[in-house]
């Protein structure tokens, strides 16, 4: 499974983005986020997540990883616009000319990492993430993991109350 967001660092680079006719607006719950959504609505006609072409998210870093996560498995392009604080991830927000923007916007594609761990009862749990998987103990004793990373066992045990597997910057 891969997904696509948008970054508008090379505007000569196309993708799906450019033919993208529908589109869906999520936003965080800042004032700031909700008065962008309000806008973008009135100026473009908007489809619900699932008619959409293309998910454009408004808020910040963070509300981009949840959008990406909650709309991962529908595989649609997801370009977001900044209307948080850090915009590590985000485009820069602008109301005019987005369909011009989302011609020209350079695709990058990504794969989630997958977490699956085994109980001692025998369970079996699957997860996907986008920044970092963590593992934490329920008990009070501590945890014996074991990490395989693509199939390649990069730890064979290790005994410790948790881990954090993050993907590279």
């Amino acid at each position: 499974m891969s997904n696509e967001i948008a970054d508008q660092s090379d505007p000569t680079s196309t993708s799906t983005f450019a033919t993208a006719e529908h589109f869906a607006f999520v936003a965080a719950r800042s004032p700031q986020a909700q008065e962008a959504l309000e806008t973008l609505e009135g100026l473009y006609p908007s489809k619900s997540p699932a008619d959409a072409d293309v998910i454009i998210a408004l808020g910040g870093d963070g509300f981009m990883l949840q959008t990406i996560h909650k709309f991962m498995a529908g595989g649609k392009p997801i370009y977001g616009m900044n209307r948080g604080s850090v915009r590590f991830l985000m485009n820069e927000y602008k109301e005019d000319g987005l369909l011009e923007r989302l011609s020209s916007v350079q695709s990058v594609r990504f794969v989630p990492l997958r977490l699956k761990s085994f109980g001692l009862d025998g369970t079996e749990s699957e997860a996907l993430a986008i920044n970092e998987v963590s593992l934490l103990r329920e008990t009070r004793q501590a945890s014996k993991i074991r990490i395989l990373i693509d199939g390649v066992e990069r730890m064979a045990e290790m005994i410790c109350d948790g881990v954090l597997v993050a993907t590279p910057a």
